[in-house]
């Protein structure tokens, strides 16, 4: 696969163009619609797929990189509702651009009880929405926003969390599984 980076504005033509390039638009995903599918390599092998979790409701949060301040505690605080949300019908999918090696690190160092997948060609975070462009000291690049979708078991989206904070917010994503 060959890839070229350009520093591109905004909402420039491009730039939809970029993410639409798999035929995943970046902002047709609303409450109601269809979940777009995947099928990604996970933690500890094997793969997980929106298919393979059809029936159940799914809690897909996307976060920045492992091992981060605020990644860690994203995950960990699910990890601690994680028998509640098995309570509530519900199965709690972190997914980052990260490789299933480094997922793997991250989960042994934290304990961490819930599944991670890997999706480094970003074509599901694009799907998503949460591939966007992003600025830090006056740079610009691509990466991920921090974002959750609470999917119900019939493959739709229930509810959305955009530029989540991280604060209370798995407590907040169990609540609305529990009331789905």
């Amino acid at each position: 696969m060959v890839v070229f980076i350009y520093r591109l504005k905004a909402g420039s033509p491009a730039i939809h163009m970029i993410h639409t390039v798999k035929g995943f638009p970046m902002s047709d995903i609303e409450v109601g619609s269809p979940a777009p599918g995947f099928d990604l390599p996970r933690d500890g092998g094997g793969n997980v797929s929106l298919a393979g979790l059809a029936g159940k409701k799914v809690v897909l949060y996307f976060y920045p990189k492992d091992d981060t301040p605020g990644c860690t505690t994203e995950a960990i605080d699910f990890t601690a509702l994680s028998e509640d949300f098995a309570a509530a019908g519900a199965v709690v999918v972190g997914m980052s651009a990260d490789p299933v090696k480094k997922h793997d690190k991250f989960i042994a160092k934290h304990n961490l009880g819930i599944i991670l997948a890997s999706d480094e060609d970003t074509s599901v975070l694009a799907a998503y929405g949460a591939w966007k462009e992003k600025s830090m000291y006056g740079r610009t690049y691509m990466g991920v926003e921090r974002s959750t979708f609470l999917i119900d078991s019939d493959g739709k989206i229930a509810r959305i969390w955009p530029k989540v904070k991280v604060k209370g917010h798995a407590q907040e994503v169990l609540d609305a599984a529990k009331a789905l």
